[in-house]
Parts: structure tokens; sequence; C-alpha cells
């Protein structure tokens, strides 16, 4: 990430005033080997390549601010892997994960990992050090590191099926394997920013308190999140979760967090109720519906019309979620232009 990009995240978290909203999207392995035309594993095993192609994005849309901006993953496979998930690999596209555990008296078998030993995760530390090197007198830093969050890596390596029915029939259970999947998140992240001296900021990506009633949300994924955002007071706080957050909105936003990259099917106006003043809020152009299936010119348009009452404040122009496989540059250019524009 450029100086000028992390400054601009910071002054939106203070509160100043934009004319228009800056232009922030994620971006990862979903989409950039498509962008690239590489394939997945040339882009998971070549750092070089990978480098490459990550320096080359910035490049190319250089108005837009990237997060978490050269990051380091596999996909959903990184946490399961560490706790002890079979990984399956496929040239054209991303790792898929088996379970780990099938009954919820094999939960007691898990352990925290260690991330300096375990899974995939020594790769990616190994990486992170790799690439600060190659950085070093570019101009670009990496300023944020990211974990899936703890009901994310509990639905991998157990099933989301049975995460949320355990939710009802096994409470107790359900909460020993939040307490280690939150603790997993925690030690990743320490792990991370250990090995990334430059690194100021989290992302935690966790979709799953979406498909919670408000009443689960509030047993069962607030206390974990918030105990995750509450071990990193000192650095920029992000969290991503593009489902559909409405109804647990007045409990979610508050959480300490600084930035909320929230889904396509959430109102602005209706986040605005409870996040103006506490949190920047990032969206709200659907990534498939519009980035993936519409042409540059509708793109152009509907970003248009959301500006036309994007108010001026605590506001990144974004996805509803990360940028998805088969995403035209094209469309990724329109929003490149209005970030010129903005500017």
């Amino acid at each position: 990430m450029l100086k000028r990009d992390w400054e601009t995240l910071l002054e939106v978290v203070d509160g100043k005033s934009f004319d228009r909203p800056p232009v922030a999207l994620i971006i990862d392995s979903p989409w950039l080997p498509d962008y690239a035309g590489v394939t997945h594993l040339d882009y998971y095993l070549h750092p070089d390549l990978w480098l490459e192609i990550n320096l080359q994005v910035k490049q190319d849309y250089p108005n837009i601010i990237f997060l978490p901006s050269f990051w380091v993953e596999y996909g959903m496979a990184t946490e399961p892997s560490a706790l002890g998930s079979l990984v399956r690999w496929s040239r054209n596209d991303m790792p898929t994960v088996e379970k780990r555990i099938t009954s919820p008296e094999e939960i007691s078998r898990l352990r925290v990992p260690n991330p300096e030993k375990d899974g995939l995760m020594p790769l990616v530390l190994n990486l992170y050090q790799y690439f600060q090197q190659k950085l070093d007198g570019t101009g670009h830093e990496i300023k944020i590191v990211a974990a899936r969050g703890p009901l994310t890596v509990a639905s991998f390596i157990y099933g989301l099926t049975e995460l949320l029915m355990g939710i009802r029939i096994e409470p107790d259970w359900m909460k020993k394997l939040l307490e280690l999947t939150t603790e997993t998140a925690i030690t990743w992240l320490k792990a991370q920013l250990a090995a990334v001296p430059s690194a100021e900021g989290i992302l935690l990506l966790d979709d799953i308190p979406g498909l919670m009633s408000k009443e689960d949300y509030a047993e069962f994924a607030h206390p974990y999140l918030q105990a995750i955002f509450n071990e990193f007071r000192d650095k920029l706080k992000f969290y991503h979760n593009d489902a559909n957050t409405t109804h647990i909105l007045p409990l979610l936003t508050g959480l300490d967090i600084d930035i909320f990259n929230f889904g396509k099917e959430v109102p602005l106006a209706e986040i605005y109720k409870y996040t103006t003043g506490k949190m920047v809020v990032m969206g709200n152009i659907s990534p498939l519906e519009t980035l993936r299936e519409k042409s540059p010119e509708e793109v152009e348009k509907e970003v248009a019309e959301f500006l036309k009452d994007a108010p001026g404040k605590y506001l990144l122009l974004s996805a509803g979620g990360g940028v998805s496989p088969g995403t035209p540059k094209e469309n990724i250019a329109v929003l490149n232009q209005a970030a010129a524009v903005i500017s």
C-alpha cells in the first residue's frame, strides 16, 4: 500500500469531509489470477509472479485503494489447514478444504495452531518476510494483515449446517469451538503483525453472523468478534461481512471497528443510522449483479446514482464485498475513473 492510500484511510476514519468518497476494493485470489491471465497454482506458487501481479494491479488502477493490499492468502484454506483440515488444490481455482471434525465430541481434540509450524501459516509468514524485502524502496508497504473470523473458520472445519444446527442443539459444544477459533484468529493476527513490522491494521472477514438471528448473533457471534477486536485496540480495524446484516446492525455496529465492508442488501441509509461518527462504511455497489455482470456504461451509471446521495463523511465507495471471480477489468476501470474524478 502506498503512503498516500494509508493516509487517506486515516483521514476517512477521522471524519474528514470529501466532496465524493474515496474508492477502495478488497481484492485477492478469487479475482487476481484471472485479471493477470495466470493459473491459480502459478499465482500461489511463484512468489515473484505474485508480487508482479500485485504491483501491476495498482499501476493499472492507481486511484483505487486496494485492501488489504499484498495479501498472502490461499482462499479460505490457511486457518483450516493449521487446524488439521485437508486442503485440495486445483490448477485453475482456489483450494477447497475438507471438514476436520464430524461430531461435537471431536472439538475437544482441536488445539490452537502454532503459526510457525502448522498448516499453511508458516508459508504465509515466510512469504510476508520475503515480500517486505522485495517491496523495500518501491514506495509500497504491507500495512494490513488479515484473518478469517471465528464463525467462518468453524464452518469450514465442522460444516456450516452443522455449526448453525449445533448452536440450537449443542450450544455448549459450539461455544467451545468458537472459543478455539477465536483464539486461533487472535494468535494468527499477532503472528502476522510480528512478521510484518510495517503493518498497522487488521482485517477480519466473517460473513456467517449475517446468517444468524439477532438473538443467536448476540450470544454466538458478537462476544467472539469483539474479543478479537479488543486485542488490537492500537490498530486500524477492518471488518468484512457481505451477508445481509440489516437485522443485526444495532448490535454489530457496537463492535470496536473502524471500517466496515458491508453487503449489497444493506441500504446505505439504514446502516448510516447506526454508524455515523462511529465507523466508516465501505460499499455499496453489488459485486455480482453490477460489477461482474453489467457493462461498463451500466456500472458508470449506477456509480453516478450512488454518488448523488452519498454523504461526504465516513464512507468509502466500494463493492458490497470483495471483487468477484470473472469481474471484467473494464468495470474496475470505471471505479478507477470515479476515484480520479473524486481526487
